[in-house]
C-alpha cells in the first residue's frame, strides 16, 4: 500500500469532525490502530479499506491516492507503483 492512505484518512476524519476514538468505535477497533493507520505505521486490510471508503463516501482509489478528489486518475501515481502501461501478455 502507499503512503497516501493515512493522510487521506486523517483529512476525511477531521472534515467529518470526529476523533480517532470515535472513528475507532465506528470500525470496532482501537484509537491506537486508527493512529497507526493515519501515520502509515500499520495498514488496514482490504475489507476495512472498503468500509472506510463507504463510510466517507469516497472511492478506494481516492483513499489509496490513485485518484484525486474530483475522481481524476493520477496516472503518475499508478506508474510509481508499477502499474504497467498496457503491454502485458498472458
Amino acid at each position: 500500500m502507499n503512503y497516501h492512505f493515512g493522510q487521506k484518512l486523517k483529512e476525511l476524519r477531521k472534515e467529518k469532525g470526529i476523533t480517532q476514538a470515535e472513528l475507532a468505535q465506528i470500525f470496532n477497533t482501537s484509537k491506537t490502530t486508527i493512529c497507526q493507520y493515519e501515520t502509515s505505521k500499520q495498514e488496514p486490510d482490504l475489507t476495512l479499506i472498503t468500509k472506510i471508503a463507504i463510510y466517507f463516501a469516497v472511492s478506494t482509489d481516492y483513499l489509496l491516492g490513485l485518484e484525486d478528489e474530483n475522481g481524476a486518475k493520477t496516472y503518475n501515481t499508478y506508474n510509481n507503483y508499477g502499474t504497467h502501461k498496457g503491454d502485458v501478455k498472458f
